[in-house]
């Protein structure tokens, strides 16, 4: 089994920052791609980013790209998603979630099995 808790959301300005992160537990952490998703009330999970097992690849939606990293550090089975020039768009929940071992599309949700409860994001404008 396999648990995930999102944690570092909050309320911020339009053009502030948040780092938020998302701790595994389990010894899976390192042999999966890992993502994070958004989604705000009435619309579906929108992909936000990804990254590999070891971190050498990302991907990231388009409305977030130049503006969000995403990282992970398998020593801490923990993954980060560093969110900079925020704006009150990107106010929603944000998710962490694990990619099935057998792979898929990173940015479809049905490719995940593993889900954290959400963390929320506000950017006041």
């Amino acid at each position: 089994q396999v648990q995930l808790v999102e944690s570092g959301g909050g309320l911020v300005q339009a053009g502030g920052s948040l780092r938020l992160s998302c701790a595994a537990s389990g010894r899976t952490f390192s042999s999966s791609a890992m993502g994070w998703f958004r989604r705000t009330p009435g619309k579906e999970r929108e992909f936000v980013a990804a990254i590999n097992r070891s971190g050498e690849t990302t991907d990231y939606g388009e409305s977030v790209k130049g503006r969000f990293t995403i990282s992970r550090d398998n020593a801490k089975n923990t993954m980060y998603l560093q969110m900079n020039s925020l704006k009150p768009e990107d106010t929603a929940v944000y998710y962490c979630a694990r990619l099935k071992l057998w792979g898929g599309l990173w940015s479809n949700p049905t490719s995940y099995d593993y889900w954290g409860q959400g963390t929320q994001v506000t950017v006041s404008s």
